[in-house]
């Protein structure tokens, strides 16, 4: 156990001077009891909620904001001020009341928990000023806090971030991701504090009060642990005096605790996770043990960071048109690389990650030309959109990159950015079985589907260089979260370099007075409608070819004008699979009009093989195109 004298604690309180030092960790100790006294009083007017998750953390929460941070209570948004990540998000009570007791919220707005309309809600979300990223799915907190770090020592800011965590959440194996990048890039602006109180949401944790074995376990990954008391508040005060002390090794303050502390009826018991107190005895008789373990000797102060000026607002930068001649042949995800690079140079708030795979999405070339903007997160997915999503928070555009088909196992991530309004750029290559001989395990085949149901985000799916480099511009400027989605294969490219594209507008490339039905592609199969459109011509058919660029927002306008002038008929095509792709976007689009949507997609599991055969196997050739025309 960490141990510390009293005399060695004058410096690191930021209480009234006047007080001795035994006085000034009883004012601490006080403030932890009104903590504790808030969450449960706001937990049992809500009826629900985690009270005893909030008593567990509170000692450590108190001495975190009164002395262990240095932050501005009036302006939670001061660029100056250390970052705190509640990743244990459903303690969030304990939260409100600690920005409660330092003066930021009404007291008396803490009893309007989880009402509907209020911004303190069951877990904390970017609705309130003082949060960055919202939290509850647990086992996110610290990766956002990486990219808090690191967005802090790539603007040079002296501010620090502190992560709580709960023990139950570290058997997410993306805590481990976090935590072994953290190590990796010697962050030692950053400190993880984990609330090992022992008991989860339906049993105790899985290593329950074995400190030597998390202490050994934070060491093997790189940090610096220190094993404490989680209710001394003279070891609290100690840890997180050595945490911000670091300098090159991130801090683990594992600090043991008792779940319901200072409640003696439910203190260190099962059965009490996310129940509320009742009113009446129950709550009167917890609020009365507390009220009693108060000393009353003092008042806590808060550390204030010192004052700086917010980021400017920000313009949209343009940047310089591609330099792709019609014909050319271009990977889309090369012409990602090359745009990302360009933007960097207009655009100094853009930043890049990347899962280990730089070399096939091409993000390299940006690494190559800014390194210190560049963050590699290594095979660790889920641990990459938390770190964007951290970037994000403090004014940096994150373009976090890798194939598409692992964007998917972070789904949860991406989820919770989306909760955070965060404003991550995420590029998916080699999508679909156009990606040839690696197989299906590499075939990202149902990631418009994820990306189309998060609610506010921009979908682009570009169909050449052209295309593709004006996706990352328009992704670049564009407030919130943006998927690009971009293919393996070199595609002829189809648009002049001047050629405009925009959000939620597709483009008509071929069109006649006698079409007789309109084909929508994008990507790989936009270039198999086009040869369609050559082989039907020559047999004296005309159809419509729509390059549905923007798959979210869709060009509804578009598609019904396109299906009504050819005969109420439109094909789609798309190298995806049939359920929540090209095909439902444009069928729900038209779905009032009475157009009827014919979808050409991947409708088993594929395997590998040439790319061309695969696109003719499963039926989203030009072949299968002209022969699904002709049939209509």
């Amino acid at each position: 156990m960490l141990t510390v004298s009293l005399t060695q604690l004058g410096d690191s309180l930021s209480i009234r001077s006047t007080m001795t030092t035994t006085d000034k960790l009883s004012a601490l100790k006080d403030v932890a009891a009104r903590l504790r006294i808030n969450s449960i009083r706001a937990t049992t007017e809500a009826g629900s909620g985690h009270p005893t998750s909030c008593c567990s953390a509170a000692d450590i929460v108190a001495a975190l904001f009164f002395g262990g941070m240095r932050f501005d209570p009036k302006n939670p948004k001061n660029p100056n001020n250390d970052r705190f990540i509640l990743s244990k998000g459903h303690a969030a009570p304990l939260l409100y009341a600690a920005w409660s007791e330092v003066g930021h919220i009404p007291e008396a707005e803490l009893l309007k928990l989880r009402v509907f309309g209020n911004d303190l809600e069951g877990h904390p979300t970017p609705r309130l000023d003082f949060v960055d990223v919202a939290t509850g799915s647990l086992g996110q907190g610290l990766g956002a806090g990486i990219g808090m770090a690191l967005a802090g020592e790539l603007d040079k800011r002296d501010y620090h971030v502190w992560a709580l965590l709960g023990d139950g959440e570290s058997a997410e194996g993306s805590v481990w991701e976090a935590a072994a990048m953290a190590s990796f890039y010697k962050l030692g602006n950053l400190t993880a504090i984990v609330d090992i109180n022992r008991l989860g949401q339906s049993q105790a944790t899985m290593l329950q009060y074995e400190m030597d074995t998390y202490k050994k376990r934070w060491a093997s990954f790189g940090w610096k642990p220190l094993v404490i008391d989680g209710h001394d508040m003279a070891q609290i005060v100690s840890a997180l005096r050595k945490a911000r002390r670091a300098t090159d090794q991130p801090v683990a303050i594992l600090a043991k605790t008792i779940k319901g502390k200072g409640v003696s009826f439910c203190e260190g018991k099962d059965g009490w996770h996310g129940r509320a107190l009742k009113k009446g005895e129950e709550c009167d008789k917890a609020i009365a043990e507390l009220q009693g373990q108060m000393t009353k000797t003092g008042v806590a102060k808060v550390k204030r960071a010192p004052k700086a000026e917010p980021n400017p607002a920000h313009s949209p930068v343009p940047m310089d048109p591609p330099a792709y001649k019609p014909g050319e042949m271009v990977a889309t995800r090369e012409a990602y690389g090359v745009a990302l690079t360009k933007m960097g140079k207009v655009d100094p708030r853009v930043v890049a990650a990347d899962g280990d795979t730089k070399n096939s999405t091409f993000a390299e070339k940006f690494m190559n030309e800014f390194p210190d903007r560049y963050f590699e997160c290594y095979i660790a997915e889920q641990n990459m959109v938390s770190v964007a999503a951290g970037l994000a928070s403090r004014g940096k555009v994150p373009f976090a990159s890798t194939f598409a088909a692992f964007f998917e196992r972070a789904a949860d991530q991406i989820r919770m950015a989306i909760i955070s309004k965060s404003n991550i750029k995420l590029t998916g290559s080699h999508c679909g079985v156009s990606i040839g001989e690696d197989g299906p395990s590499q075939m990202a085949l149902e990631d418009l589907g994820l990306f189309r149901g998060m609610v506010d985000c921009t979908v682009l799916y570009p169909s050449d260089g052209v295309s593709a480099e004006r996706a990352v511009e328009l992704a670049a400027n564009h407030a919130g979260m943006v998927f690009i989605r971009m293919s393996r294969p070199k595609t002829p490219v189809l648009y002049d370099a001047h050629e405009q594209f925009s959000m939620g507008k597709a483009k008509l490339l071929r069109h006649s007075d006698h079409d007789k039905v309109t084909v929508v592609g994008a990507g790989v199969t936009l270039h198999e409608a086009l040869k369609a459109y050559d082989q039907l011509k020559a047999q004296g058919v005309l159809i419509r070819v729509i390059d549905l660029f923007s798959v979210k927002p869709i060009d509804a306008a578009l598609l019904i004008e396109s299906g009504r002038q050819t005969n109420n008929s439109i094909v789609t095509v798309e190298d995806h699979y049939a359920d929540g792709g090209i095909g439902d976007a444009v069928a729900a689009a038209v779905s009032l009009e009475g157009i009827r949507v014919h979808k050409l997609a991947v409708r088993e599991v594929p395997r590998s093989g040439k790319a061309e055969q695969l696109l003719e196997h499963y039926g989203i050739s030009a072949a299968k195109i002209v022969a699904k025309v002709r049939a209509i």
